[in-house]
C-alpha cells in the first residue's frame, strides 16, 4: 500500500497542521477540498479555483460512473486529463450517493445494485468495481473505500449493521486495491451518533490499515451541536500519524470546531451552491446578495482579498447580477466563497502554527454570525 507521508508541523489542544505529501503537489492541512461532482467545481475553471488556493479537489464516483462513464473517461486519459486539472484529486466511493439518489436500490453483503436517477438504467457497485473505478478508471490519487451510510436518526442496531457491513468492506476494498504507487486508500469510520459503535469502526479499521481514516456518517441531518458532540471523541480514535477527513462538511463554524478536534480535511458542496443562489460568506457570516440592502453598496465583499471577485466588484453589481439572474453572478460568487474558504483554511494553518489557534477560533466565533 502507498504511503503518503503526513507531516505534522505544529499542534494546538487537538487542533494540528502539516502536509500530506502527493506525486502530484503537497495538500496543506488543514484542508478543504472543493467539490468537483462530475468533473468540474460548478461554475468554475480548474485555473480559478487552483488561484483561489486550492491544493486539492474531489471527485464523485457515483455522477462520473453515470456520464461520462469510468470506461470513456479512461480512454480519454484519467479525470485530471479530462478537466485540466494537475494537482491530487480525492474521489467518494459513490455509496452515499447511491443511498440518497437512487431511484431503487437494493444492498446485501456483495454490493449495492441501483437505478441510474438520469435514466433509470441499472448499475451495480461492489467494494473491487468502486476501486476499479476511482483508482484505475478515473484515476484518483486519494480512493475512498466503499461504505454503507445511514442517515440520522437512526436506530442503534441499523447503526451497527451498517458499520460493520463498511468495516468489511473496507476490508474488500484494500484487498482489491492492494499495492500500488503514487496512490492511497482511506477507510472510513461509520457508527452514526452511537460511540461505541464508533469505537468498534476504529478499531476494525486500524486492524486493516489504511493511508488515511475519514470520518462517515455526519453532516445527515443531525446538527452541529450533535455533530460536535461526535467529534468530541470520534477522531482520536483514529491514528494520531495519518490525515483524519471528515466527509461533507460543511459551514465555516462546522469547520472551525473540527479543527479544535483534530480533523485535518474537509469537502463541501456548499460555497458553490451558495455562490448559485446568491449568497456570500464572509467574515461576519452569510450574506444574500439578493437583498434590497446591497442595491446601492458600493464596497467589495472583501477589499483585502487577493481574489478579484471578492476584491473587484461591488456588492451593488453583485445585487444586480442576482436579481436579473445573470451567469455572471453565479460565477463571480461561487469564486468568492471558494476563495473565501481557502483564506479560512490559510488562517486556521497560521493561527496552529504561531500558537494562537484558541484565540483566533474565539475571536471568530464572536465575530461570524453562522
Amino acid at each position: 500500500m502507498a504511503e503518503f507521508p503526513f507531516l505534522i508541523d505544529a499542534t494546538s489542544g487537538a487542533a494540528r497542521t502539516g502536509v500530506l505529501r502527493t506525486p502530484r503537489g503537497d495538500i496543506r492541512t488543514p484542508a478543504f477540498m472543493p467539490v468537483g461532482t462530475a468533473g468540474t467545481v460548478k461554475t468554475l475553471t480548474t485555473g480559478q479555483v487552483k488561484a483561489a488556493g486550492a491544493d486539492i479537489i474531489l471527485g464523485n464516483t457515483y455522477h462520473l460512473m453515470l456520464r461520462p462513464t469510468p470506461e470513456r473517461l479512461a480512454r480519454l486519459g484519467g479525470l485530471h486529463k479530462f478537466m485540466g486539472w494537475d494537482g491530487p484529486i480525492l474521489t467518494d466511493s459513490g455509496g452515499f450517493q447511491v443511498m440518497s439518489l437512487s431511484k431503487i436500490r437494493r444492498i446485501n453483503e456483495e454490493a449495492v445494485t441501483f437505478q441510474s436517477h438520469i435514466d433509470g438504467s441499472r448499475h451495480l457497485l461492489s467494494p473491487e468495481r468502486s476501486i476499479e473505478i476511482q483508482a484505475d478508471l478515473i484515476g484518483a490519487d486519494i480512493v475512498m473505500q466503499l461504505d454503507e451510510c445511514v442517515s440520522w436518526p437512526a436506530e442503534e442496531a441499523r447503526a451497527a449493521e451498517a458499520m460493520r457491513l463498511s468495516a468489511r468492506w473496507a476490508a474488500r476494498c484494500k484487498t482489491a486495491f492492494g499495492d500500488r504507487d503514487g496512490q492511497a486508500l482511506f477507510g472510513i469510520q461509520q457508527g452514526s451518533t452511537i460511540e461505541a459503535l464508533r469505537k468498534e469502526s476504529s478499531d476494525r479499521l486500524t486492524e486493516t490499515g489504511f493511508d488515511g481514516y475519514a470520518i462517515g456518517g455526519l453532516a445527515v441531518g443531525e446538527g452541529h451541536e450533535a455533530m460536535c458532540a461526535v467529534l468530541d471523541y470520534a477522531p482520536a480514535m483514529l491514528p494520531p500519524d495519518r490525515p483524519r477527513y471528515l466527509m461533507g462538511v460543511g459551514k465555516p463554524i462546522d469547520i472551525v470546531e473540527a479543527v479544535a478536534r483534530g480533523v485535518d480535511m474537509f469537502d463541501c458542496v456548499l460555497p458553490t451552491r451558495s455562490g448559485r443562489h446568491g449568497q456570500a460568506w464572509t467574515w461576519d457570516g452569510p450574506i444574500t446578495l439578493k437583498s434590497a440592502r446591497f442595491a446601492e453598496d458600493e464596497s467589495p465583499l472583501d477589499p483585502d482579498s487577493d481574489c478579484p471577485a471578492s476584491r473587484d466588484y461591488s456588492k451593488a453589481y453583485l445585487h444586480h447580477l442576482v436579481k436579473a439572474e445573470e451567469i455572471l453572478g453565479q460565477v463571480l460568487l461561487s469564486w468568492h466563497n471558494i476563495a473565501f474558504y481557502q483564506a479560512l483554511m490559510a488562517q486556521i494553518r497560521a493561527a496552529i502554527a504561531e500558537g494562537r489557534f484558541e484565540a483566533w477560533r474565539a475571536a471568530f466565533k464572536a465575530r461570524a454570525v453562522s
